[in-house]
C-alpha cells in the first residue's frame, strides 16, 4: 500500500523476488492535475501497471466493501509506505502475519506527513528508516526495527528523499526475515520524545525574514523541490510577484535590515534577516524559468534597498 514515489524502490524490490507472491498494490484514487485538471493515475498505479500488478484505488479504505476487496487477496503481509489514508483496525488485523509501516524518520521523532522536510528543517543530524507494527494512531505502532542515516551538509528534501527510499529494500528485507522467524521485537515507542511533522501545503516555503540565516538556509534547502521557499518582490510596475528561491547561502557575517537587499554581486543577492545574512544564489520569479542570481539582475531591475515581503 503506498502512493508516494519514496515507496518504488520497496515495490519494485518486492515484485522482483522469487520467494515473495505481490498480489496486489493499494494505491490512491485518480486526480485532476494541472491547468487542464486532466485526470491523472498515481505514479504507483502506473508502475504497478507495468509490473503486471493487480491495482486497487479505494476512495476511502475503510469502506466494507473496499476492505472485502484487499481480504479476499488473504496476505500473509501488508506493507507500507506513503498511502495517505488512516488505515482502520479490521485492516491492520486482516494479515496472518503482520502490517508493516515503513516511516522515513527514527521515531518517534517527525511523526507525521513530511518528516524528510522537517528532520532538515529541525537540523537533525541523522534520520533514517523506521519499520513498524501499524496501530491505529498515526506513526505511533511499536517499532521492529530502524536503520540510520546522516543527513549531508547541503542536503535537500530531494536528494534526502531519494536517499531514505533507497535503503527502503534492505530494511524492509531485514524486518521481514524476523517476521519469518517469529523474532520480530516490538518495542513501544516514547510518547514523551514524539514530535509531529505535519502535512505540507504551497504556504509552507514561505521565509520569514525576522528568522535568522540559519534557519532560512534550512527551510529553502528542505522545501527543494516542493514546494519550494518563496518570497514576495515587486516588480518596477508596481505588481507583486513571487520569487521561489532554489539555492542561498547563510551568511552569518553579514548583518543587514530584515528582509531587504543589501548588495549584489559574484556570489548573489544578500538579503538581511533576523540575524546574519541570506545570499540567493539561484531564483526563479513567478511564471519565468530558473535563473542564477547575476543571469535574474541582467533581466530585472532589483536595486539595493528593495524589501521583499
Amino acid at each position: 500500500m503506498g502512493t508516494g514515489e519514496i515507496g518504488f524502490p520497496v515495490l519494485r524490490w518486492l515484485a522482483s523476488v522469487p520467494t515473495i507472491s505481490l498480489v496486489a498494490v493499494v494505491t490512491q484514487p485518480d486526480k485532476p492535475v494541472g491547468r487542464s485538471q486532466a485526470l491523472t493515475p498515481p505514479a504507483s498505479k502506473r508502475l504497478a501497471t507495468a509490473l503486471n500488478l493487480p491495482v486497487l484505488q479505494p476512495q476511502k479504505v475503510r469502506q466494507q466493501d473496499e476492505l472485502d476487496r484487499i481480504a479476499a487477496f488473504h496476505p500473509d503481509v501488508i506493507v507500507v509506505m506513503a498511502y495517505g489514508q488512516i488505515l482502520p483496525r479490521a485492516l491492520l488485523e486482516m494479515p496472518v502475519l503482520a502490517c508493516l509501516n515503513l516511516h522515513a524518520s527514527i521515531l518517534p521523532r517527525h511523526r507525521g506527513a513530511a518528516p524528510i522536510q522537517a528532520s532538515i528543517l529541525e537540523g537533525d543530524r541523522s534520520t533514517g528508516i523506521s519499520v513498524i507494527h501499524m496501530a491505529q494512531e498515526l506513526d505511533a505502532g511499536d517499532v521492529l526495527l530502524t536503520k540510520s542515516i546522516p543527513i549531508r551538509h547541503r542536503e535537500t528534501g530531494g536528494s534526502l528523499h531519494d536517499r531514505l527510499g533507497a535503503i527502503g529494500p534492505e530494511t524492509l528485507a531485514a524486518a521481514l526475515q524476523l517476521v519469518l522467524e517469529g523474532k520480530a521485537p516490538r518495542i513501544p515507542q516514547d510518547e514523551l520524545k514524539a514530535t509531529y511533522a505535519p502535512k505540507l501545503s504551497r504556504a509552507s516555503g514561505e521565509i520569514d525574514w525576522w528568522r535568522d540565516c540559519w534557519y532560512l538556509d534550512r527551510l529553502v534547502r528542505a522545501m527543494n523541490p516542493w514546494p519550494g521557499a518563496f518570497t514576495q518582490v515587486q516588480n518596477p510596475d508596481g505588481i507583486t510577484r513571487r520569487l521561489k528561491i532554489h539555492r542561498a547561502l547563510p551568511a552569518h557575517r553579514m548583518t543587514g535590515r530584515i528582509g531587504v537587499v543589501e548588495r549584489m554581486g559574484d556570489r548573489g543577492i544578500v538579503v538581511g534577516c533576523g540575524s546574519g545574512s541570506l545570499i540567493l544564489k539561484e531564483i526563479q520569479l513567478e511564471g519565468k524559468r530558473r535563473l542564477t542570481a547575476a543571469q535574474f539582475l541582467r533581466g530585472f531591475s532589483l536595486a539595493p534597498g528593495t524589501a521583499f515581503t
